[in-house]
């Protein structure tokens, strides 16, 4: 972020200035005074007092006006320098230093000249106290010049953003006949609310275009024969600088569009903006939190012009400052797994998030949300895991010596804690059995029952160590999870079978997956090249989870992930979350898991279908993904 001193006061920075020798004592310090109080009143912005101060407050006035035209939003720093009196005239050296809105700082030397008036020394009323090069009939005119957007690039460095064209589909404020009528046929067509277009242009002056939706020219062209002959509908075109598809990374890389009011507020440093309307600036995700280092400098010329804009005077220019441009940010986003993941989300009607990882980097490989999905769910969505958090219960089991993989674990359909029923799905008993065979079948009731035995808070030792709850430093956030390490009864119990007081993220989940399959689990990575974002995990033993994984292949070999079974050598855990207050309860639907070779490498991910009603729609999900991976 740019830097800027922090403001003095005008009276601080005089006391640093040398009295000159063979100067009147009561003089200098009379010329001091009058330029000093000149100088704070205009950087002040008070124009009026600033203006009395001089031999003409009509011309000083019209001066200092214009220079607040000439450099709209910019605030002037003034120090003084030396001052030479000679009889009743003297002159003051000073600096201006101007910072200016949405630009860098522009700085020049300049000098007051002063007359001793009947009451007090006053600055004369001429351009050259504005400028030392502006003269009569003349005014400044600062023009910015933005530098191009630095990109935000793939794994292998190729841009993912680049210039579309866009059409903006809106109403000009007068033009249309029957705004109701319009109002629906545009809301029919593009889905914005007509009561909301209609309070729109109702609010709008006469002749303004009132924007409704900015749609991509191929997006548009499908609705263009419902909208084109609408009367009071118009079309401008533009370009924006837009990723591959609309949903494409849209959690992780964000979205650029002009600046908002809030976003200019917000850059304000010392009162003064960093950006201005128009300006191309990140809305949301990458771009929005990187915006400094992808948008880079400013740059600007001062030219000196003529006050009549008939002369034809192309100006003078008496200050510039290049542009610089940002630095490009590289992700680790892999084009085909995003272009699969977003393959297989969109097949599915309900809101469904899948996460891809690279184990042993924890690299984010591809982040997809369908559609009709809230995107910033696939990493900040806090969720019951359900089922698939038996991966993590499992892995504190084994971790205490409670069961091994060949262990007799009793599957009842039903148990009984603390006067609350429990059950598996159905209330299916399969007596006793191997511990694969439940964690294959999922059967909750042997998590419950086996989990009661651990210490209070195994369960949370269990999760961190796959860096569940850890406040991941990252420039967008991902919800790490919460496993709580004090709960005890029913929630001990629910906690086991990720219900209770447990939540998770789709991407802490494929994180989680990662840290099995390569038993080194990693912080996140957003960014390639970027510092940390937290300690490594410690993870479980190699012992642990040499017997986990052949845990998670069963449920694809054999137990609740058949489906998945063409598919490479699959591990997985799927998970059926109940939520709500419905009886029956609602469910989302998890797959949680990884796949070693094929195409893409090795591979981790988390699918979660939003109100998917049982891990099968999510196991569907994933076997779309892995089937288009390349």
């Amino acid at each position: 972020m740019r830097t800027r001193p922090a403001p003095l006061l005008l009276t601080s920075l005089l006391m640093a200035v040398p009295v000159l020798a063979g100067c009147s004592g009561s003089s200098e310090d009379d010329v001091r005074s009058a330029a000093e109080a000149f100088l704070e009143d205009w950087a002040a912005g008070e124009t009026g007092a600033a203006a009395e101060a001089t031999t003409d407050t009509a011309v000083a006035t019209a001066l200092l006006e214009q220079t607040a035209a000439d450099l709209p939003g910019a605030v002037l720093r003034p120090e003084l320098g030396d001052i030479t009196v000679e009889d009743d005239t003297a002159t003051v050296d000073w600096t201006a230093t101007w910072a200016l809105a949405a630009a860098p700082e522009w700085s020049y030397d300049g000098a007051l000249r002063l007359q001793e008036g009947e009451e007090a020394w006053e600055v004369v009323a001429e351009p050259a106290m504005v400028h030392p090069e502006l003269g009569e009939g003349q005014r400044l005119e600062l023009v910015r010049s933005l530098p191009e957007r630095a990109p935000i690039t793939d794994a292998e460095g190729t841009p993912l953003f680049t210039e579309t064209e866009v059409v903006n589909v809106g109403v000009a404020k007068g033009q249309e006949t029957d705004l109701p009528a319009l109002a629906a046929a545009l809301s029919a067509a593009t889905g914005i609310a007509a009561d909301e277009i209609v309070a729109d242009v109702q609010a709008a002056p006469d002749g303004q275009f009132v924007p409704v939706i900015t749609l991509r020219r191929p997006d548009f062209e499908r609705i263009r024969a419902q909208v084109f002959d609408l009367p009071g509908a118009v079309f401008p075109t533009d370009t924006r600088s837009l990723a591959p598809t609309p949903r494409f990374a849209e959690a992780l890389l964000g979205r650029v569009g002009g600046a908002t009011a809030e976003i200019i507020e917000e850059s304000a440093e010392d009162g003064v903006p960093r950006y201005a309307a128009g300006d191309q600036v990140g809305l949301s995700g990458l771009q929005r939190a990187l915006q400094e280092q992808l948008t880079g400098t400013a740059g600007f010329t001062v030219s000196v012009v003529s006050t009549d804009e008939g002369t034809g005077d192309a100006g003078r220019e008496i200050a510039a400052v290049d542009p610089v441009p940002g630095e490009p940010v590289r992700t680790p986003l892999v084009r085909g797994l995003q272009e699969a993941a977003d393959a297989a989300v969109a097949a599915e009607a309900r809101p469904t998030h899948l996460v891809v990882v690279r184990p042993g980097t924890g690299e984010l490989l591809a982040v997809s949300s369908n559609e009709i999905a809230d995107a910033g769910n696939a990493l900040a969505g806090q969720f019951p895991p359900g089922s698939s958090m038996k991966a993590i219960t499992a892995t504190a089991l084994l971790s205490a010596g409670s069961v091994a993989p060949d262990s007799p674990v009793a599957c009842p359909g039903t148990t009984v804690v603390d006067g609350r029923e429990f059950e598996n799905q159905d209330q299916f008993d399969l007596g006793t059995v191997p511990f694969t065979e439940a964690f294959a079948q999922s059967c909750n009731t042997t998590f419950i029952e086996e989990g009661l035995q651990l210490p209070d808070p195994a369960l949370a030792e269990a999760a961190a160590a796959y860096g569940v709850g850890t406040d991941w430093q990252l420039p967008v956030d991902v919800f790490s999870g919460t496993v709580p390490s004090d709960s005890t009864g029913t929630t001990k119990a629910a906690n086991a079978i990720g219900q209770g007081q447990v939540l998770m993220s789709p991407a802490q989940m494929a994180l989680v997956a990662a840290g099995i399959a390569s038993g080194t689990p990693a912080a996140p990575v957003e960014v390639v090249g970027a510092e940390p974002a937290g300690a490594t995990p410690a993870g479980p033993s190699a012992e642990v989870l040499a017997a986990l994984r052949p845990l998670m292949r069963q449920v694809v070999l054999s137990g609740t992930a058949t489906a998945l079974g063409d598919r490479g050598e699959v591990f997985g855990k799927t998970g059926t979350a109940e939520y709500g207050s419905n009886t029956p309860p609602d469910s989302h639907g998890w797959f949680v898991g990884y796949r070693l070779g094929g195409a893409g490498g090795d591979l981790a991910f988390a699918v979660l279908v939003e109100g998917g009603q049982s891990s099968s729609a999510a196991v569907a999900v994933t076997d779309a993904f892995l089937g288009a991976v390349r």
